[in-house]
């Protein structure tokens, strides 16, 4: 661990880390560096999205234990590091009203008992960027909107030798960023690809109804097509989870690659300037992992962007 930088991704159940950033954390992999995916809950509460197992019986049986399964198949393909964080699914609530969520569930644990298990993991890797969510959630799911509070309270916490002093030596992640997958920028790139191509579009419902306030500012952009394939396979692992004839599907690779062959960041909190253009997670991080390792411990850094925002969804 100690001759590479280090990736930690913060997600909140199993399959999230494989349609968001999985490419660029195969990228990283390759490249030598050391990534964990950190698996708040275990997705107990999902749907089974692929309508082709939807009557499995050995699936309806033991969800949890299927999905623990499709996880570990997804960490062997991507080449990453996996923890769970041990927390619960709260479930999608769906109704008008929506009902209660469910007692004990993530999203309803006290952030101090979230951030501590969180904390105590980023004391154990010792990340030098941390990915998440956006205040939001990226999409205003409770478990979403729960693992950005939690990631941002153990990101703050995690170097501060007086909070959770039982979890570990202080370590602080120089940079957290929010995965911001399915920009704006991307839906229009794909949604003018199939209509060139004369297909249907899924996403021209997505373009009607967007909300202009949903724009972010995407600072951080990496080019990753070489790992499509791998983040395709990945993704087709969690089999419940992912139609292998969905919307996820409809742009090919090859027209992925073409059209937009990145995946897009912005930089939520960071110790380390975020230069304009930027194209790398650990850019302006030193790439001598103990001169690294001396920032992350130094007990002196100050905050160089600031880019928290207050909920809105």
């Amino acid at each position: 661990m100690a001759e590479r930088l280090r990736l930690m991704c913060v997600h909140a159940h199993p399959d999230d880390e494989s349609s968001k950033g999985a490419p660029v954390m195969a990228k990283y992999v390759d490249e030598g560096h050391d990534v964990l995916v950190v698996s708040c809950t275990g997705g107990e509460r999902g749907d089974v999205l692929n309508p082709k197992l939807a009557d499995d019986p050995h699936i309806l049986r033991d969800l949890a234990q299927v999905r623990r399964d499709e996880m570990r198949r997804a960490q062997e393909i991507l080449g990453v590091q996996h923890s769970w964080l041990g927390f619960v699914d709260s479930g999608l609530p769906e109704g008008d009203p929506l009902p209660p969520l469910p007692e004990g569930c993530f999203a309803l644990e006290p952030v101090e008992v979230t951030a501590e298990a969180l904390v105590r993991e980023i004391r154990r890797f010792r990340p030098h960027v941390m990915t998440t969510y956006d205040e939001n959630g990226g999409y205003p799911h409770p478990d979403h909107i729960m693992c950005h509070t939690v990631s941002m309270a153990a990101f703050e916490a995690a170097g501060d030798p007086t909070a959770y002093p039982n979890a570990g030596k202080p370590w602080q992640p120089l940079k957290i960023y929010y995965n911001q997958t399915f920009s704006r920028g991307r839906v229009v790139a794909f949604h003018e690809a199939l209509t060139a191509l004369g297909e249907e579009s899924p996403y021209a419902a997505w373009l009607e109804n967007w909300d202009p306030a949903r724009e972010r500012e995407v600072t951080t952009r990496i080019r990753c097509d070489e790992w499509f394939d791998r983040r395709d396979r990945a993704l087709l692992a969690h089999a419940t989870q992912v139609d292998p004839d969905g919307n996820f599907f409809k742009v090919s690779r090859e027209e992925q690659a073409r059209v937009w062959p990145w995946e897009d960041y912005e930089a939520g909190l960071s110790y380390i300037p975020i230069a304009e253009g930027e194209d790398d997670l650990f850019a302006g991080i030193p790439a001598d992992v103990t001169e690294a390792d001396a920032l992350a411990t130094s007990g002196t850094l100050t905050i160089a962007h600031d880019g928290r925002k207050e909920r809105t969804a």
